[in-house]
């Protein structure tokens, strides 16, 4: 949890505007490089963006520059989860820019004899983020356009194969937000997380290469290797410490501290 939220804010980032509204904070070695390019009004106090449509545009320059990674997939732009569409932009300039984003994540479960199990996603090694670490069965941003459940119905099918009418089952039970700083710039992210109740005779399948391989744990040794290791990707521990609490599998103090530090809530956007 201290990970994800090691962010200092605004650790002399700089407003980022749009309409008014502001939805990003921008680092100097950003800044520098938007001061000379159109539709941006750049101030000591905040960086304006004076064309929304040029957002795209804008972002792939810098891609150009080489600030980041080009994803060549578009994320809205919102001053708050439940907020206007105010723009869109690259999903790979997301950090750059310290614009707030939101994904999907699905706890896959499986009642045993012998316990609680929870399906593993193990992320591909050409992954941009985090290769070859573990993950949640499903999981994945929300691109431009789509609420939390479209998003998960896409991100079922084409990461584990999950049939919409099942990956409809998923339950809601809300939403983790986290601010964190990362090579690739600034994450404020909100993840919202899901329960799907899985049948023993259900396996899933890596559909579209996202993932390397799939494994049924027993929750204890998922609570074991969060607790012990640095195996799952950063974001996922946040997802598992909170449904370790609420399935009981850490308790008392150690649960209730938890509790108390994990950024819970519900933004809206539903």
């Amino acid at each position: 949890m201290r990970a994800c939220n090691n962010a200092a804010m605004p650790g002399g980032r700089i407003p980022f505007v749009i309409e008014g509204q502001g939805v990003g904070w921008v680092p100097n070695r950003v800044a520098s490089v938007l001061s000379g390019i159109s539709a941006i009004e750049c101030t000591d106090t905040q960086i304006l963006l004076t064309d929304p449509s040029a957002l795209p545009g804008i972002a792939l320059e810098l891609s150009k520059r080489g600030l980041y990674r080009f994803r060549d997939e578009l994320f809205d732009v919102r001053a708050k989860p439940d907020g206007p569409v105010l723009a869109q932009i690259d999903r790979g300039a997301i950090p750059s820019f310290g614009i707030a984003a939101a994904g999907v994540h699905l706890n896959g479960l499986v009642s045993r004899p012998d316990g609680l199990h929870l399906w593993i996603a193990r992320r591909g090694q050409d992954r941009p983020l985090d290769p070859g670490k573990l993950d949640n069965i499903v999981a994945g941003g929300i691109p431009a356009g789509l609420s939390p459940a479209q998003t998960l119905l896409k991100e079922a099918a084409e990461e584990a194969a999950i049939p919409q009418e099942l990956a409809s089952r998923a339950v809601p039970v809300g939403a983790i937000g986290y601010v964190m700083e990362r090579s690739e710039g600034l994450r404020r992210d909100w993840l919202y997380c899901y329960d799907l109740v899985l049948q023993a005779d259900f396996t899933p399948a890596a559909a579209d290469g996202e993932v390397e391989a799939f494994e049924l744990w027993p929750l204890r040794r998922v609570v074991d290797a969060v607790r012990e290791s640095d195996v799952f990707k950063f974001n996922v521990n946040l997802v598992l410490l909170d449904l370790f609490v609420r399935k009981g599998a850490i308790v008392g103090a150690e649960a209730d501290q938890l509790k108390a530090s994990l950024t819970l809530g519900n933004p809206g956007w539903a």
